[in-house]
C-alpha cells in the first residue's frame, strides 16, 4: 500500500478529520446503496518547505475507488491535495488544501507536471473525458468539424473535454489545438497525435506504458495496423472488462466498449503495433 495513501487513511479515521467532502461521499453512497469496496491510490510529494525544527510537506493523492451497486462494479477517481508538518519527527496539522491547479484557468494555459512547488501540469478530469466519449461515440458534436477519417478528431475532443489545454495556434505544425474551424495536425491526424503525446513536454502529454492492462479510463491507445511505422488509428479507454483489460470507444468505424486489441478489425494484420499512453501523469 502506498505510504501516502496509508497516511491519508489514518487521517480520515482520526478525530482531527473534518473533511466534509469525505462525509458527503459516504452519505451519498449510503443514499444510493453503493459500497466502497476498495480504495487504491498513488501519492506524490510536490513541495517541501523547511522549518526550523522540521518541514511542511504538500502532496497530491490520486485515489481510485472500486464501487459496488447491487451487482454492478465501477471505478471512480479523484485527485486531492494534502499538507502536513513534520516537527521533531512528529506529524502535525494533516489537512486537505486547495490543489495547485485552482489558480489556473482550466484549458486556457499550459500547466504541466508539479515539481519543486511550481505548476507544470494540468489536472486531467478522466470522468469528463469518458462521459464525452460515451455521449458522442455514435454521433458528432456540431461544434467541431466532422472528418471522413474521424478517429483522432474524436479522441482529441475527448481529451479536450477532460481539460487538456490547447497550445500552438495558429501554426498547424505546432502544439495541439482547434480554433475557429482550424486545427493542428496533431488534433486530427492519428500519426501526428501519437508523436505529439510522446514528445510534448508541456500541457497535454502522454506517459508511455508497456501494456494495455496498465491503462485507465481516459487513457489513449494508438494503432499501427501494418507495423510499418505509420500510425493509423487512435481510441480512448472508457472501461475495463472482468479481466481488467481495456474497452475502448472510437470513431470512423464508430465503436463503444470494444475490446482494445482490434483483432476483429478488417484493418488488423499480424504485424500490428500498439502504443499505450497514460494521460495527465
Amino acid at each position: 500500500m502506498d505510504k501516502l495513501k496509508s497516511l491519508w487513511l489514518d487521517y480520515l479515521e482520526s478525530d482531527r478529520n473534518d473533511s466534509s467532502w469525505w462525509n458527503r461521499k459516504k452519505e451519498l453512497c449510503e443514499k444510493r446503496g453503493v459500497d466502497i469496496v476498495r480504495i487504491s491510490g498513488n501519492g506524490r510529494i510536490y513541495q517541501r518547505m523547511n522549518l526550523r525544527n522540521g518541514e511542511t510537506v504538500n502532496y497530491l493523492l490520486h485515489l481510485t475507488f472500486l464501487m459496488k451497486q447491487e451487482e454492478h462494479f465501477y471505478m471512480e477517481e479523484n485527485v486531492k491535495a494534502y499538507q502536513f508538518r513534520l516537527v521533531d519527527g512528529q506529524l502535525l496539522d494533516h489537512q486537505e488544501i486547495s490543489t495547485p491547479y485552482d489558480d489556473v484557468e482550466k484549458g486556457k494555459v499550459d500547466p504541466e507536471s508539479i515539481r519543486n512547488g511550481h505548476i507544470e501540469r494540468f489536472s486531467y478530469d478522466r470522468m469528463a473525458a469518458v462521459q464525452y466519449a460515451e455521449r458522442w461515440w455514435n454521433s458528432y458534436n456540431p461544434e467541431y468539424r466532422k472528418f471522413d477519417v474521424d478517429c483522432t478528431n474524436y479522441v482529441s475532443q475527448c481529451l479536450r473535454a477532460g481539460g487538456a489545454p490547447m497550445r500552438g495556434a495558429p501554426n498547424r505544425n505546432q502544439g495541439w489545438w482547434y480554433q475557429n474551424n482550424n486545427w493542428s495536425y496533431s488534433w486530427s491526424v492519428a500519426h501526428s497525435l501519437r508523436w505529439y503525446l510522446s514528445g510534448s513536454t508541456q500541457g497535454l502529454k502522454g506517459t508511455e506504458v508497456a501494456s494495455a492492462s496498465e491503462l485507465s479510463p481516459g487513457d489513449i491507445i494508438c494503432y499501427d495496423f501494418e507495423g510499418d511505422g505509420r500510425w493509423d488509428h487512435n481510441t480512448i479507454v472508457v472501461s475495463k472488462d472482468n479481466h481488467r483489460m481495456p474497452l475502448v470507444n472510437a470513431h470512423t468505424d464508430n465503436s463503444r466498449h470494444r475490446y482494445w486489441s482490434y483483432e476483429d478489425s478488417t484493418a488488423y494484420t499480424p504485424n500490428i503495433k500498439y502504443k499505450f499512453f497514460r494521460i495527465g501523469e
